[in-house]
């Protein structure tokens, strides 16, 4: 049997864990149909059919599912082998694809673009801004930056930023005219802004108190899916607003918004860069990476 090309085991890892022959394409700069040949031929060479085909998906056989397991590995020690010389380049090219959130991804650009773009000057930071909590990897991206609460088991996490917490604000105009909340349950007789989360849902607000931890169910006159909108219908006096406290710090300090329930806060967290742990690093998201980590100290 002749031994299959490097191309094409790298083509055959790529569909595979993409479970998708565009998908894979995209990743690999070809169309979907050369992919396919190269595939069909790479079986063919191999004397054993490696992938499930349907009209909407692919999937491994069980001899793909060997495969891969063998491949994956080697592969990525080929990688770190390559990326091992890059510092004998003199410079790091290429281009960092990153899913996050508004805040986080504003944290990203104040605390780490700026000694990214300085240390690495080659290397492209591709920012998508999106509520949702995606499959980074199914969706093309080499890395997401999220609260670590929220990050899959199977990722790595780095965190960068400072503890985030979620707290309750509202104006001084409102709290003169409405009083203020001494408890979690008053704010049933307040007019909160609602928070719509990005799977549809109203976000239930929550609190936490010497070990005491309780929801909340809000209501009031506007709902609203971006945080930076609502620190700013709260700032117009339109109610109270359950924000990330980065949302919200500018207002505090300049003190047109002013913090209510603070003996409620619940626990912060921390923000962090989230990759996953098995595939090989490229020298970009390394550098990213090593970036994020000095932006720590």
């Amino acid at each position: 049997m002749a031994r299959p090309s490097l191309n094409d085991l790298t083509a055959f890892v790529t569909v595979a864990t993409r479970r998708s022959f565009r998908r894979a394409a995209d990743e690999l700069g070809t169309a979907p149909s050369t992919l396919s040949h190269a595939m069909r031929a790479l079986e063919e060479r191999m004397g054993v059919r490696l992938l499930n085909r349907t009209t909407r998906s692919v999937s491994p056989t069980e001899a793909g599912f060997e495969l891969l397991g063998r491949l994956q590995p080697a592969l990525a020690t080929l990688d770190e082998a390559l990326d091992s010389v890059a510092a004998f380049r003199g410079n790091v090219v290429g281009t960092v694809r990153i899913n996050a959130p508004r805040l986080a991804a504003a944290i990203l650009v104040r605390d780490v673009l700026p000694a990214l773009s300085e240390r690495f000057p080659d290397v492209v930071v591709d920012l998508v801004v999106e509520g949702k909590l995606i499959d980074i990897v199914s969706a093309g991206f080499d890395a997401g930056v999220r609260l670590v609460g929220s990050i899959p088991k199977d990722m790595i996490a780095v965190p960068f930023a400072g503890a985030v917490s979620f707290v309750c604000v509202a104006s001084p105009a409102y709290l003169e005219r409405f009083g203020e909340p001494a408890t979690p349950d008053e704010l049933k007789r307040h007019r909160c802004i609602g928070h719509r989360v990005p799977n549809g849902k109203l976000y239930r607000w929550e609190f936490e108190r010497a070990g005491q931890a309780l929801t909340v169910d809000t209501a009031g006159p506007i709902i609203l899916d971006d945080e930076e909108l609502m620190v700013d219908a709260a700032i117009k006096g339109l109610g109270i607003a359950y924000v990330a406290s980065p949302a919200a710090e500018a207002a505090l300090a300049e003190g047109r918004l002013r913090r209510v329930l603070a003996a409620w806060t619940p626990a912060s967290e921390r923000v962090a860069v989230y990759y996953p742990g098995h595939r090989a690093v490229p020298p970009a998201l390394r550098a990213f990476l090593d970036v994020v980590k000095a932006s720590r100290s």
